[in-house]
């Protein structure tokens, strides 16, 4: 169990980011969402709050990295520690294929992808060398572990280098008490689904993974006594059609 902690969850206001929220604060940490929508954040703050646990929202953009240095003082203000950073803000593009990819969607991708979650860790380790104690999720994705053609290459860039980044963390800050992970779902069942170039038939989309069983994993990865790190985690549907293909997978 996980009370007295702090958990910081970017990408927090749906997704696996609202999922790993919920996981963590059911578990007794109390959770900080971050976001760029304040609408969204305030919703998944009620609903922790509501069933009894603690949550508040802290808006930002992850690729800005002034704005993330003063939400970590913020929040470290707030509450004098951090144990949890969960790197759940991610995005990809509809138009992701070699023929359509321009420098500004691929920058915009790696800007929030990796660009981002080195901003926030960057953020957090001097107060996790400091107490000696943190653990790093950094949600990556099975493209970031093995090649594949649905998520793109600007998208499959960015993912590999944060698997690589999380293990280069491991090395550096093992050391000082810091662990981290780097979480490599299939596909999930969140809204992003619906704005892939061919969204996926629905059929489909319910043998996904949902967002629920991240934040399992994600619960599970942190309460791990602190000598433990899973270095990496891959998760995927039963049925992975990023293996077995689908009638939306088609190299166009």
């Amino acid at each position: 169990m996980l009370q007295g902690k702090i958990a910081w969850v970017t990408g927090g206001g749906s997704g696996i980011g609202e999922a790993g929220a919920l996981a963590l604060a059911e578990a007794g940490a109390t959770v900080i969402v971050s976001g760029r929508d304040d609408t969204k954040l305030g919703a998944v703050v009620a609903k922790i709050v509501g069933a009894g646990h603690k949550a508040s929202a802290l808006a930002l953009d992850v690729t800005d990295r002034a704005a993330v240095a003063k939400g970590v003082a913020t929040l470290l203000a707030r509450h004098g520690n951090i144990h949890f950073l969960i790197n759940s803000a991610g995005v990809n593009l509809p138009n992701r294929r070699w023929r359509n990819l321009t420098a500004e969607s691929f920058d915009r991708i790696v800007a929030t992808n990796l660009n981002g979650t080195f901003y926030t860790i960057e953020a957090v380790l001097p107060k996790m060398r400091e107490q000696r104690d943190g653990c790093i999720i950094n949600v990556a994705s099975w493209s970031g572990r093995y090649h594949a053609y649905l998520t793109g290459p600007a998208y499959n860039a960015a993912k590999f280098a944060v698997v690589e980044l999380t293990l280069a963390l491991n090395d550096d800050e093992g050391p000082n008490g810091i662990r981290a992970c780097a979480l490599c779902p299939g596909e999930v069942a969140t809204p992003l689904v619906a704005r892939r170039p061919v969204p996926p038939p629905p059929e489909d989309v319910a043998r996904m993974l949902k967002p629920e069983d991240l934040g399992r994993a994600i619960r599970f990865v942190a309460e791990m006594p602190p000598h433990v790190a899973i270095n990496e985690l891959v998760i995927s549907p039963t049925y992975n059609r990023i293996m077995v293909g689908g009638p939306d997978i088609v190299r166009t």
